[in-house]
């Protein structure tokens, strides 16, 4: 698996490392139930922040990516590639698309929705 970060593109490092991972998914060069490498690894091996590789690995293990199996190690998910064609981000705002022109139609101020939003996000609930 070759991938190649670009620290001058205004895409996010971690952007950029779930979305080569997905590609190499899709073109078939790693195959469900191959293994990847540790976190610590792909971070040296790519002068990355640690960090960085983690939360690549957290968002692709979310939309069930990939898949940890503790000190054995991080494997592609056997529902990869159907999973990486999936786009998590663009489903929500979509739905956020839909609400806020609900909300529009009723009158509902920008100002108001905002506020709304915002509420919404910092509820205990969530």
């Amino acid at each position: 698996m070759e991938i190649t970060i670009d620290i001058e593109d205004p895409m996010p490092l971690f952007t950029q490392l779930v979305e080569q991972i997905k590609s190499a998914i899709a073109n078939n060069n790693i195959k469900p139930g191959d293994s990847l490498p540790s976190i610590r690894q792909l971070a040296n091996d790519l002068e990355l922040n640690s960090k960085t590789v983690a939360k690549a690995y957290k968002l692709l293990e979310r939309d069930l990516v990939i898949q940890s199996k503790g000190y054995r190690g991080t494997f592609v998910h056997p529902d990869a590639i159907v999973n990486s064609k999936m786009d998590l981000n663009a489903e929500v705002l979509a739905t956020l698309n839909q609400a806020i022109s609900a909300c529009k139609t009723a009158g509902v101020t920008d100002s108001e929705i905002r506020i709304a939003f915002s509420s919404a996000m910092n509820s205990k609930n969530n």
